[in-house]
C-alpha cells in the first residue's frame, strides 16, 4: 500500500468497523491527533504503525489494493444522548492550539486577524452540511439534498461551493479543480491559496459576507515570503478539523464568535500593552439585561458600543424565549468604532439570521442612525458596555451638535460614564427603557463631597426627573479587563406608577461561582436577580426600595451596597479554618519567642 492510498484505507476502515477516529487511534495504539494527521495525508505511518493499519484492514475485511484513493471521509458519529454545546474550556483549547501552530509566524495581536475569518469558514461549513443533513432528512438520499441545493440556493442560510466545504479544505474530501481557457489547472499550490480562493468563492455566492470573511489574503506575500507559512495554515486546518470543536447550529453556544474574538484579544493583547476585552460583556451579564428588558416581538433595539454583536443576540434569543410563537423579530441597530469589533458583529449577527442594521464610526463624536431631521434615532430599547471611565475632551460636551448634555444635567467633568447615560436617554423613544454597564465608581462619585461636583449634578438630574429605575451591583471580577465590580443602570422614560419616584437596588455582589481566571453567574443566578428585580420588593440582603427623597438625603449615591448590607464573609468563617488560622499565628509567636531568647542570650 502506497502513502497515497493510507487516508482512503483508514476512512474505509473507519466505514466498515463503525469507529471514530478516537477509537480507530486507540486500536492503533497512537494519539486521535496521529490519525488525523495520517486521513488529511500530513505525514505517513511508520512499517510498525502501517504493519497494525494492515491487520486492521484484513479484520475489516478490506483489500488495500482495491481501496478508492478518493473515497469521502467515514461519517462523524455521535453515540448515546445528544451532545450538548461544547464547553468554553474546548472552545478556548481549541483556539489556543490553533494559535500555537502559527505562533512565531505574526505577531500576537495579528493571530486573529487569520483565526477569525477561518473560524467563521468553519463554522458557515458546519451549518451548510446541518442544513443539507436536514434536505436529506426531508427528501430521503444526502445526494438528492445536495442536487436540489445547488439549484436552489436559498434554501440555505448560506450556500457554500465545494472548494469552501471544509472536508474539502482539510483535505478529506476530493475536489476537481477546472482549468482555465488556456488549459490550465485553477488548483492552488497550496492551503493559503486554498483559503484565499475560498472565502472569495463563499463571497461570490454570498455578497453580504464581502468585508467579512474576505478581508485576509491568507497567500500575501512580502519581500518575496509568505506573511504566514503554509505548513503553519495546515496546522490551524487540522485543528478546526477536530470533530471534538465541530461548530454546528446546535454545537456551540449563540455569541460563539464574540466569545473567540473576547478570548483572543484576552489572551494575546494583554501581552502586547493593549487593554484587551474592552468591548465585551460577559454572557451571563449580557442574559441578565435581557432578562430584565423583556424585549417584545416587533420593538426596535439598539447597542451604540455593540463590539462583537452579543448583547443585540441575546436581546432577540430573550424574545423568542419569552414569546416562541412569535414570527415578528426585534429590530436591530449597532454602532461600533473598532474595525475588528465591527466585523465580528456583522459575522455573529449574520449567522443568527437576525435583522441587524450595523454602522461603523465614533458614536460619541459621530452617532450615525439619525432621523429625517438629523437627530438622533429613537428606540424601545437601548443596551451597551462603553469603555468604563473614558476621558473625553469636555469641549465635546459643552458644544454637542446633538444637544445631548446641556439639558440633560450639564457637562461631565471629562469622564464618560455619564455622558454615555446621558447618550442613552437621548436615543430612547418616549416609552423606551436601557440597561447600560458601568463602573460601580460611576454612581457614588462626588457624593458628600462640599464641592460641586459634575457626576454628581448629572445624577441629581436623572433622579429629579425619575429616569432611573433600579441599579445592579454586579459581582468583582466577572470582566476579563478589571477585576472591579460594575454596575447595571436601568433606566425607564415611562415607569410604572407603583414605581413612580423610586429607585430599586439590588446587590448582587456576592451572587457568583468563584472561576478562574474569572467569576461567573450561573443561570440560576441570572433567572434568580431577574425575578427579584421583576418582582420589586424589599428582600433583606439583597433587594431595597428607596425613594427619591431618600436618594436626596445621600447626596445621589446610589451604590446598592450603601443601602442593601450584608454579612461579611469574616464574620462567619468555618471553624476548621479559624483553628488554622489560630495553629499558624501560634508557629509564629514561638519563632518570635525563640528569636527574642537568642538576642537577650547575647546581651
Amino acid at each position: 500500500m502506497t502513502s497515497v492510498g493510507v487516508p482512503a484505507t483508514l476512512r474505509t476502515i473507519r466505514a466498515n468497523l463503525d469507529l471514530t477516529q478516537t477509537e480507530l487511534a486507540e486500536k492503533l495504539g497512537v494519539s486521535f491527533a496521529t490519525v488525523n494527521r495520517w486521513e488529511g495525508g500530513g505525514n505517513s505511518p511508520q512499517k510498525a504503525a502501517m504493519a497494525r493499519i494492515l491487520e486492521l484492514a484484513a479484520e475489516a475485511g478490506i483489500d488495500v489494493s482495491d481501496v478508492d484513493a478518493t473515497v469521502a471521509p467515514a461519517p462523524t458519529r455521535r453515540r448515546g444522548r445528544a451532545v450538548g454545546a461544547p464547553s468554553t474550556k474546548s472552545m478556548e483549547q481549541m483556539l489556543w492550539d490553533a494559535a500555537s501552530s502559527i505562533r512565531g509566524e505574526k505577531d500576537a495581536p495579528k493571530f486573529k486577524d487569520y483565526l477569525l475569518p477561518l473560524l467563521f469558514l468553519k463554522r458557515l461549513s458546519d451549518v451548510f452540511d446541518d442544513e443539507i443533513a436536514r434536505l436529506a432528512e426531508e427528501f430521503g438520499d444526502l445526494t438528492v439534498a445536495l442536487e436540489i441545493a445547488e439549484s436552489d440556493h436559498s434554501l440555505l442560510r448560506f450556500y457554500l461551493p465545494p472548494e469552501a466545504r471544509w472536508s474539502v479544505i482539510n483535505g478529506r474530501t476530493k475536489f476537481d479543480w477546472l482549468v482555465d481557457e488556456r488549459g490550465r489547472s485553477t488548483a492552488p499550490r497550496d492551503i493559503g491559496e486554498h483559503l484565499t480562493k475560498a472565502v472569495r468563492a463563499v463571497v461570490r455566492h454570498n455578497p453580504d459576507l464581502s468585508g467579512v470573511i474576505d478581508v485576509i489574503d491568507f497567500a500575501a506575500e512580502r519581500n518575496g515570503e509568505r506573511d504566514i507559512n503554509p505548513a503553519k495554515l495546515r496546522g490551524v486546518v487540522e485543528t478546526f478539523s477536530d470533530p471534538r470543536y465541530r461548530l454546528g447550529l446546535a454545537d456551540v453556544q449563540p455569541d460563539f464568535l464574540g466569545r473567540a474574538y473576547e478570548y483572543l484579544l484576552r489572551k494575546f493583547a494583554e501581552g502586547s500593552g493593549q487593554s484587551a476585552g474592552e468591548f465585551f460583556t460577559p454572557t451571563e451579564v449580557g442574559f441578565l439585561m435581557a432578562h430584565i428588558l423583556r424585549p417584545k416581538p416587533g420593538e426596535t433595539c439598539h447597542d451604540y458600543a455593540c463590539g462583537s454583536g452579543g448583547l443585540l443576540i441575546k436581546l432577540q434569543l430573550v424574545a423568542r424565549e419569552l414569546d416562541p410563537t412569535s414570527k415578528v423579530p426585534l429590530k436591530m441597530y449597532g454602532q461600533e468604532l473598532q474595525a475588528e469589533s465591527y466585523a465580528v458583529a456583522r459575522m455573529n449577527t449574520i449567522i443568527h439570521d437576525m435583522d441587524v442594521d450595523l454602522r461603523r464610526g465614533d458614536t460619541m463624536i459621530n452617532p450615525k442612525f439619525r432621523d429625517a431631521t438629523g437627530s438622533s434615532m429613537r428606540f424601545d430599547i437601548v443596551v451597551a458596555n462603553p469603555m468604563w471611565n473614558q476621558p473625553f475632551d469636555s469641549a465635546l460636551f459643552a458644544d454637542d451638535p446633538f444637544d445631548r448634555f446641556m439639558k440633560s444635567g450639564g457637562a461631565s467633568s471629562g469622564r464618560g460614564d455619564w455622558a454615555w447615560l446621558q447618550h442613552t436617554i437621548a436615543t430612547m423613544s418616549e416609552g423606551g427603557r436601557a440597561a447600560v454597564v458601568l463602573d460601580m465608581g460611576a454612581v457614588t462619585r462626588g457624593s458628600g463631597s462640599k464641592n460641586g461636583d459634575k457626576e454628581r449634578n448629572i445624577r441629581k438630574w436623572f433622579v429629579e426627573k425619575d429616569l432611573i429605575e433600579g441599579v445592579i451591583l454586579l459581582p468583582e471580577n466577572l470582566f476579563y479587563n478589571t477585576t472591579a465590580a460594575g454596575v447595571i443602570v436601568i433606566l425607564n422614560k415611562r415607569k410604572p406608577a407603583t414605581r413612580e419616584n423610586k429607585i430599586l437596588l439590588l446587590n448582587a455582589s456576592r451572587r457568583f461561582t468563584k472561576g478562574k481566571p474569572k467569576n461567573h453567574l450561573t443561570p440560576a443566578d441570572i433567572s434568580d436577580l431577574a425575578k427579584q428585580y421583576h418582582d420589586w420588593a424589599d428582600v433583606d440582603g439583597i433587594v431595597r426600595i428607596i425613594e427619591t427623597a431618600d436618594a436626596v438625603g445621600a447626596d445621589y449615591n446610589l451604590s446598592p451596597a450603601l443601602w442593601v448590607t450584608q454579612p461579611d464573609d469574616r464574620e462567619h468563617r468555618p471553624i476548621k479554618e479559624i483553628m488554622g488560622d489560630l495553629l499558624e499565628l501560634d508557629g509564629r509567636a514561638r519563632e518570635i519567642d525563640s528569636t527574642l531568647a537568642e538576642m537577650l542570650v547575647k546581651l
